[in-house]
């Protein structure tokens, strides 16, 4: 999977690691030539006494070593821009793939996990481009290019190199091997410790009103354990890897040093090729543990690349029509045709043989026990799920096949649980329209009964809001999203528990002020209060995942038990109240 997702997003920079190539190829021939240099001065200049020689020669080391550092240079900066386009590219395209998974996939991944995915793993893989740019190429570069030249400069010392070259990729590929699943179980711990300070943050109210701080901060304390003694494990076996190193490249050199002496004495070399030899070795050596550093960083990176993968190769549920209808005849109809819905894995539908329709202008109302799928059974609407049997239309057409440009915008959507995002009031109400003037986002605030606390906030539209909306109440995070939704001016309204935080008068109120607005439009409100919907022209009762019961409020009173069981629960808790 990491070539793959190497392969995939590095090929529209081909040119820059072209570039990058070439130029570490000719930056490491440069520094390849100065110990050769190096020796000639020694036995030709130094032992000879020759001045003019070693100034002579001294200039094209020096040369050498400016090539040598503006190639080095040069491809840094491609490989960077390299590396951090690849990293921008792969954070878009996961992105765009979790934009387009349905409820079932993120709860399939989890939250947590998504975003240590688009963040730390994708950060894994662009550092090993990054790295790959200047090591990666330039060591087997370096490590071939110092085996030839020590061969030339002394072959009777190569054998040297056939000792120490493979005892030392031995020792690291074992320790790369040892590595791998020390990644994989720190990149799942990163999860995991993810998951609990999501959950921690964002419950922090809940665990103090429940006194629970000693228990959440155990739980986290165990989370981070797992985290910390398994990145412990890993740092053991790289704190081993490097004194081993050390010690095969330091006991090499002890070793050119004995033999070639030895060799010296015989006559058989020089001691210029001896010096230029011991810096070959040592560049050999040192290229090997380039790659060494590398290989620490690929088991990472593939652990990394497979978790990407994973996001990349899951196919939304929800999945776009090849040849989408683009205009439609009718406005504002919204349709059941026996709807079954089964979440995977399920042994019993949340929902079967649901059938129902809904005209512009009408209002139908949903009720029924925690559980019974009204929020599922709304989400089918805009395609947040698929039905997984019958048809869901809108406006005449199989939303399966309806563009979903088209029909995401005849849709007013205000979900059970009423999200605002980091910004303003404005900026958040113009998440319906971007284009609405501020005389409509006070309209649409006056009608969702909103203004009067928008308007004693310092700012009023441009007051800020914080992430999740956490610096306003529920009923106001309710109303303001009530407004996103009138913003849009749609042809079909979803009101999915969008009053559940509303005191009785002002719920009254907003329904008054919403009735001529919606008149012209299909009203699907989802409610648990019986005073919220007793006034909708039709009132279906869902329980166990079915219709119960289909009419007015009188009606079902007098026909439904359920639907009589749950006003009386509601009327006897108010007047206990």
């Amino acid at each position: 999977m990491l070539i793959r997702v190497l392969r995939t997003y590095l090929r529209p920079y081909g040119r820059w690691l072209t570039a990058v190539v070439v130029l570490q190829l000719f930056g490491t021939i440069a520094a390849l030539y100065l110990p050769t240099f190096n020796a000639d001065i020694i036995d030709y200049g130094i032992v000879r006494g020759d001045t003019a020689y070693i100034v002579r020669t001294g200039g094209w080391m020096l040369l050498m070593t400016l090539a040598q550092i503006a190639c080095s240079v040069a491809a840094a900066y491609y490989g960077a821009r390299a590396s951090m386009s690849f990293g921008r590219d792969l954070r878009a395209a996961l992105f765009r793939r979790v934009m387009g998974f349905s409820g079932r996939e993120v709860a399939k991944f989890g939250a947590p996990s998504l975003i240590t995915r688009g963040t730390n793993d994708v950060q894994q893989v662009q550092m090993l481009v990054a790295v790959s740019s200047s090591v990666m190429i330039s060591a087997p570069i370096m490590g071939v290019g110092a085996i030839i030249m020590a061969v030339r400069e002394d072959p009777g010392l190569s054998w040297l190199m056939g000792v120490s070259v493979p005892i030392l990729a031995a020792v690291v590929g074992l320790v790369a091997w040892r590595m791998m699943p020390q990644f994989r179980r720190m990149q799942t711990f990163i999860d995991v410790v993810n998951r609990i300070l999501r959950e921690q943050i964002g419950g922090i109210r809940v665990v103090r009103a429940f006194v629970r701080e000693p228990q959440e901060t155990g739980r986290f304390e165990r989370a981070n354990a797992d985290l910390t003694d398994t990145a412990l494990r890993a740092g053991r076996l790289m704190a081993l890897l490097i004194p081993a190193v050390v010690l095969i490249l330091n006991g090499s050199s002890a070793a050119v040093l004995w033999f070639g002496a030895q060799r010296i004495s015989a006559g058989q070399t020089q001691i210029g090729d001896l010096t230029a030899f011991l810096v070959y070795l040592t560049q050999i050596l040192l290229s090997v543990m380039m790659a060494t550093f590398m290989l620490m960083m690929i088991p990472r990176a593939a652990v990394s690349a497979d978790r990407i993968g994973e996001v990349l190769g899951t196919e939304s549920s929800v999945v776009p029509p090849r040849a989408p209808v683009k205009s439609v005849a009718a406005h504002g109809q919204v349709e059941f045709r026996n709807v079954t819905f089964r979440y995977p894995g399920a042994v019993d539908p949340v929902l079967h043989d649901i059938s129902f329709s809904v005209a512009a202008g009408q209002t139908l109302a949903i009720i029924g026990s925690t559980g019974a799928g009204k929020s599922t059974l709304v989400s089918l609407i805009p395609r947040l799920f698929d039905a997984t049997g019958g048809a869901v239309l809108v406006d005449g057409v199989d939303v399966r096949t309806l563009d979903p440009g088209l029909l995401w915008t005849r849709i007013g959507f205000v979900p059970q649980r009423s999200y605002l995002f980091s910004g303003t009031v404005a900026s958040n109400l113009r998440y319906g329209n971007p284009h609405a003037t501020q005389a409509e986002l006070w309209w649409a605030l006056e009608v969702a009964q909103a203004r009067d606390f928008v308007e004693a906030m310092p700012g009023g539209l441009d007051a800020p809001i914080a992430q999740g909306g956490t610096n306003v109440s529920g009923g106001q995070r309710q109303r303001l999203a009530i407004a996103r939704a009138l913003v849009r001016n749609p042809e079909i309204y979803l009101f999915d528990e969008s009053f559940s935080a509303l005191d009785l008068a002002t719920d009254a109120r907003l329904r008054a002020a919403l009735r001529p607005v919606t008149r012209q439009a299909a009203v699907i409100v989802v409610a648990q209060r019986v005073s919220t919907i007793q006034d909708a022209e039709q009132i279906a009762v869902l329980d166990g995942g079915a219709f119960v019961g289909f009419g007015r409020h009188q009606e079902l009173l007098r026909t439904c038990p359920t639907y009589a069981e749950i006003t009386a629960s509601q009327l006897s808790a108010q007047a206990a109240a």
